[in-house]
């Protein structure tokens, strides 16, 4: 080996004693090679540490072999935990990321991250993004014609939009009939940012659940969070103020069910005899919460997964010229129940 100097695929041919169209079958793995020749040629390449230039296959292919990866909000739990995800099956397909954080969601930003993607010769785009409703007119246009495959994360679907999501609306609505077959009948709820897609989702599925029991006064059992654990503790006295025979509340976050927890025992009540809490998110902390807090846990990670995993048929379509049938595809939330939850005479 020669450590100052890098070792090309000449270098490795010529050890070998073989062509260089034979050395590139191997690493290319062709079939087109007999077995004695390629453990051969993959015994030199060891023997001198060759490592194959991988952008400059790549481009030859026309693909560099990375995505472009659109992030927003890493202080949230779910936005973090899905670039983990994105990131750890990017890797295992070989793929390279290129990663553009946004700061605002303004037109100006978003020009500028997704330009400077393009300028790098992505392969597509993820777009990991929360959606709000507001940046429906003006974004939608930005994504029409795009020289690469985009691919959105939770989101409704329009148009030709391929998407990966979460069913936000499915876990509400398993957090509030949960607490309905406990037997809590006054449930509000705290929700997050009204401009967030997810919210807005989960709020829905509440809803669902809670007509079902002819509640009329909804609106009376809603308040606004943002997030936050301050939030979760406003709101509950906000709730409380509005509907004093509230009995239960699904908070729309692990952070705001643990604001709630507090403001509850500051009231004088006790979880989960007087008031029950549940929340969303799984966060590891919440088994530690006290009591254990119930929660819809949400494999973000698999959503960031499936996001890659539907970016490689999108490409591949791409390439062949095919056109890639929009979809949207659903990751299923899963209900934890804890004792948050449970009432102790149950």
């Amino acid at each position: 080996m020669r450590p100052n100097k890098k070792v090309t695929i000449k270098d490795v041919a010529k050890a070998a004693g073989v062509s260089t169209q034979t050395v590139s079958r191997v690493i290319n793995n062709r079939h087109d090679v007999s077995s004695a020749t390629r453990a051969h040629v993959q015994k030199i390449i060891d023997n001198l540490e060759y490592s194959p230039n991988i952008i400059a296959r790549s481009l030859s292919r026309g693909r560099t072999n990375t995505l472009g990866v659109v992030g927003y909000g890493l202080e949230y739990y779910g936005s973090f935990s899905v670039l983990t995800g994105i990131e750890q099956r990017a890797h295992e397909l070989g793929f390279s990321l290129l990663l553009s954080l946004l700061d605002r969601i303004e037109p100006d930003n978003v020009d500028q991250s997704i330009n400077g993607l393009l300028s790098r010769q992505v392969d597509g785009i993820i777009w990991a993004v929360h959606w709000q409703v507001k940046t429906f007119d003006w974004l939608g246009p930005k994504f029409e014609n795009l020289s690469v495959p985009l691919v959105f994360l939770n989101k409704s679907q329009r148009g030709n939009d391929v998407v990966v999501a979460m069913n936000n609306r499915l876990g509400g609505r398993l957090a509030t009939e949960h607490l309905l077959k406990q037997g809590y009948r006054r449930i509000g709820i705290i929700t997050g940012p009204t401009e967030w897609w997810e919210a807005k989702e989960r709020e829905a599925g509440w809803r669902e659940a809670m007509e079902q029991t002819g509640t009329n006064d909804m609106d009376r059992l809603k308040v606004i969070g943002d997030w936050w654990a301050a939030s979760g503790d406003v709101g509950l006295y906000t709730l409380y103020a509005r509907s004093p025979k509230i009995d239960a509340v699904f908070a729309c976050n692990d952070q705001m069910a643990l604001g709630a927890m507090q403001a509850a025992r500051r009231l004088g009540l006790k979880i989960p005899d007087d008031l029950a809490i549940v929340g969303f998110d799984d966060i590891p902390e919440a088994a530690y919460f006290y009591p254990s807090l119930s929660t819809i846990q949400q494999d973000v990670k698999a959503v960031g997964a499936l996001a890659v995993e539907q970016m490689c048929k999108v490409i591949q379509a791409h390439q062949n010229g095919e056109r890639f049938n929009s979809e949207i595809s659903w990751i299923t939330p899963k209900l934890i129940i804890r004792q948050s939850s449970i009432k102790n005479n149950q």
